[in-house]
């Protein structure tokens, strides 16, 4: 193939890719769920840092949304998720 073949080709690959990025609607529902599961079982007693953390990232998740930058908003809803999780554990629930 020759280069100015190869030229056209990647960049019509770049765009389909572009294209497949969605919003995190999934991502950013798991991190409020995992928040909410957070707080309902006392983390803001037993991990405060962690859940601030949490909300912080949740917060970044949705102006990034917002701005439809929605790679960094599914990093940040991922870290939300996370950081939630970890508050919940440290709360001891049972049911976590």
């Amino acid at each position: 193939m020759s280069a100015s073949r190869v030229s056209p080709l990647f960049v019509l690959l770049l765009l389909l890719v572009g294209a497949c990025v969605s919003a995190p609607v999934q991502e950013m529902s798991n991190a409020r769920q995992a928040i909410a599961a957070a707080e309902e079982a006392g983390a803001n007693e037993h991990a405060p840092g962690d859940l601030a953390a949490a909300q912080r990232l949740l917060d970044t998740a949705q102006t990034r949304l917002a701005d439809k930058r929605f790679r960094e908003a599914r990093r940040a809803a991922v870290a939300a998720k996370t950081r939630a999780i970890a508050a919940l554990k440290a709360t001891g629930d049972p049911q976590q």
